[in-house]
């Protein structure tokens, strides 16, 4: 084989294997993204059992007033929280590997879990990853408050 031939080939395989892990990773993207819909679902229906599986054991979430809490609390909020109108702006997931970042906005109107009214508007980063039995967890979430 000549030199320029054998650069050909390599060059070849390299982008076949460029391309295929894109097409990887869009899938990748598009299932965390459909993982973030169950979880926006699991708000408009006031069913925090939908997003229960979609959490990590160890998952943590960090809230707008810099609150730090675990699965378990975060399911408890979830339950005690009433929403009347919820939705995701602007969402976009990066999947790299394992892990996929999702990033949004999100507005929504309701009863928080103290029973006080709230009109929510922030921006979310959470962070997926792939488990050891292929199924995608949550591992991490962070809110920002939008100023208006």
């Amino acid at each position: 084989m000549n030199r320029t031939w054998t650069w050909c080939v390599i060059a070849m395989l390299s982008l076949g294997t460029a391309a295929w892990g894109q097409d990887k990773n869009a899938g990748v993207e598009k299932n965390v993204a459909a993982l973030e819909e169950q979880w926006l679902q699991s708000q408009k229906t006031n069913h925090p059992d939908l997003v229960a599986p979609l959490l990590a054991d160890k998952f943590v979430s960090t809230n707008t007033d810099g609150k730090v809490t675990d699965k378990a609390q975060s399911l408890a909020n979830a339950k005690a929280t009433k929403y009347d109108s919820v939705a995701y702006d602007d969402l976009k997931v990066t999947a790299f590997g394992n892990t996929a970042i999702a990033t949004g906005g999100f507005k929504a109107k309701g009863t928080d879990q103290e029973g006080k009214p709230m009109d929510v508007n922030e921006r979310f980063t959470d962070t997926w990853t792939k488990m050891s039995g292929g199924k995608w967890q949550c591992i991490a979430s962070h809110a920002s408050a939008v100023k208006m």
